[in-house]
């Protein structure tokens, strides 16, 4: 895209998306509105290197984007009009904070003079987003000189960065603009800048900053992790848990935690949103039953920890909690942000390090790179490790890790036999099942509320190399259908896995359709309700339990699924589920539905989630 220069927000708005592509930009989410109109004309003249797709619901954009980010690892632009507009980007903003991913929110505005005088379509933006963003500022007014052209590009050039470095997450600018917004000339003369402006000049320092920010990596040299290490090595009754993660390389990062827990002799306690669980292959030592294990009071007794490894955030069980929060173990948390990632406020020291970092500094890793290929036919990550030389003496295996190993077995043939056995559609199978059918790589966004708690509870561990995605920073139902379309979108055939109230809250999702490229499958659990609150004490008191906490909707999909003209399937057989699963379709959005009893289902929780371990 040549600069504009037929007005002066054209040339402001040109630089900005220009500045963008060079630091390497590919998408751009765009909600319609006037004010905004600079931005979205130099977005869509931006392609093929920056694809611009318009959303109208603003929430829905930007969870999109949201799901693009987690995907890709790079961060997505969203841009919206002035006034209330971006208030619905809020959501987002949050869950983007709190689950470490990179969005660059760009907000159209009025001018000063236009502010605070009821001028239409106009609040106050400044500090839109309170302190969730990583960094926020308002751009200065649109200006034709070289200096403030300049003064654009480093702006833009930091907000990228910011977005990225140290941690990822949201960035705000603001964007001030007077009339005329559309590409007509105004009253200023550019011939005189047109004539000698030097593009390729002018944004050529930008791509020496790619190349130095795609290096950019936790220096750990200063970080003393030997003390640490020492007393791992010197204990044999310790864990090591692989919680709540997305890394943008789930091989590698499993590979790390496998060489870690073969080193060490430690049981992997593996939460079902971690990649561990679906690369079973690198650790034998894997306990995807802790949960239901730890429910025998005598076995958790049995099996308290003097040493607990936390890598990622904490695993959703509140019986895994609760087990820690009664032993004495000493807690090493190793994450590389600045976050504080311990809500149970233990003994807890913070190792700042990935978990591959740590591996590598600290056993002198080598990198073998093994491309696998799953039946997808696309290669997949798979960057392996060989240690070499370790400076500590391997560990023998311990009683307390044949202990853990030996219930993890028992239990998951007791899970395994148990949910075989089941022929009526159950919730908790569904998880399960899917585990074990959707074809290999493939990417499941995993709403949240009991969709969550049943793949901990039960999805099993295999070697698919499935990638599960989700939305827990913040935990919510917000944009649950936009993000896994963010996520599916020029992705590999996808699947996402929800309630029906998680659906119902984001239906604007599906107005996507028309711009989606790709293929998602939502299997859609339908028990009328919000499942998760049958779970809770106040499932005793209706009323008011059903109506103002259950809130069942009674919404036919069928119907709603025609509405938008989407694919729908009644699923009445595991047998069916299984067939559509895999293989997966190529395009479109389809919707597979499973209508359940959510208080049966919930009964039969409450019967065998205790019994499992009762061995």
């Amino acid at each position: 895209m040549p600069i504009g220069f037929r007005n002066t927000n054209e040339l402001w708005a040109s630089i900005l998306t220009q500045t963008l592509k060079h630091l390497g930009l590919t998408t751009a989410v765009i909600c319609p509105g006037s004010r905004s109109t600079p931005l979205a004309v130099a977005f869509a003249q931006s392609a093929p290197e920056i694809e611009a797709i318009s959303i109208l619901d603003e929430r829905s954009a930007a969870f999109f984007a949201l799901g693009r980010a987690k995907a890709t690892g790079c961060p997505t632009a969203i841009v919206c009009t002035s006034g209330t507009a971006g208030a619905n980007f809020y959501p987002a903003v949050i869950e983007a904070r709190e689950s470490r991913v990179p969005l660059l929110l760009l907000t159209a505005d009025r001018p000063p003079e236009l502010r605070n005088c009821h001028s239409g379509q106009t609040i106050d933006q400044l500090k839109l987003y309170a302190n969730y963003p990583n960094w926020q500022a308002e751009l200065a007014l649109p200006a034709t000189d070289m200096g403030m052209l300049a003064y654009l590009r480093q702006t833009v050039m930091y907000a990228w960065e910011r977005s990225l470095y140290p941690v990822p997450g949201p960035v705000h600018l603001n964007i001030p603009f007077r009339d005329p917004l559309a590409p007509i000339p105004d009253a200023t003369d550019l011939n005189y800048l047109e004539s000698y402006f030097q593009s390729d000049e002018f944004f050529a320092s930008i791509e020496s900053l790619v190349g130095q920010a795609s290096r950019l990596s936790i220096d750990i040299g200063g970080l003393d992790v030997h003390p640490a290490i020492t007393q791992w090595q010197q204990c044999q009754r310790g864990i090591i848990i692989a919680g709540i993660a997305q890394p943008q390389q789930p091989y590698k990062y499993c590979q790390a935690i496998a060489q870690l827990a073969q080193t060490l002799k430690f049981p992997v306690l593996a939460e079902g949103l971690s990649p561990v669980r679906n690369h079973a292959d690198l650790n034998p030592h894997i306990i995807s039953t802790y949960d239901l294990i730890l429910r025998n009071q005598q076995l958790a007794q049995q099996l308290a920890p003097e040493i607990v490894i936390q890598i990622g955030e904490m695993p959703t069980s509140p019986v895994l909690r609760h087990w820690l929060k009664t032993t004495t173990a000493k807690r090493w948390l190793i994450d590389p942000s600045d976050q504080n990632l311990d809500p149970l406020h233990g003994r807890t020291i913070h190792l700042r390090v990935s978990v591959e970092q740590l591996v590598g500094e600290e056993w002198g890793s080598r990198t073998d790179v093994e491309t696998r290929h799953g039946a997808s036919g696309r290669g997949r990550e798979g960057e392996g490790r060989k240690f070499s030389s370790s400076p500590h003496p391997p560990i023998p295996p311990s009683s307390y890790l044949h202990q853990w190993c030996t219930a993890e077995a028992k239990v998951r043939v007791a899970v395994d036999q148990t949910l075989t056995g089941i022929k009526d559609l159950l919730e908790s199978k569904i998880a399960w099942l899917l585990s074990q059918t959707l074809p290999p790589e493939t990417p499941i966004f995993i709403a949240n509320s009991m969709p969550v708690r049943d793949v901990e509870f039960f999805w099993k561990p295999s070697n698919l190399g499935v990638r599960t995605f989700f939305n827990r920073g913040a935990n919510g139902i917000d944009g649950t259908l936009s993000t896994a379309l963010g996520i599916a979108h020029h992705h590999q055939s996808s699947v996402m896995l929800t309630g029906d109230l998680a659906l119902l809250h984001d239906t604007n999702g599906f107005l996507i359709k028309n711009k989606f490229v790709g293929h998602l499958t939502i299997v859609l659990i339908n028990n009328n309700g919000g499942g998760i609150f049958e779970m809770l004490p106040i499932a005793k008191f209706d009323p008011p339990f059903e109506e103002f906490f259950a809130t069942p909707q009674d919404i036919d999909f069928a119907q709603l699924c025609a509405t938008y003209g989407v694919q729908h399937e009644l699923i009445t057989s595991w047998e069916r589920l299984q067939t559509q699963l895999n293989p997966l379709p190529s395009r479109g959005i389809r919707v597979l539905e499973l209508q359940t009893n959510r208080k049966a289902d919930t009964k039969w929780r409450q019967e065998n989630l205790g019994r499992f371990a009762l061995i």
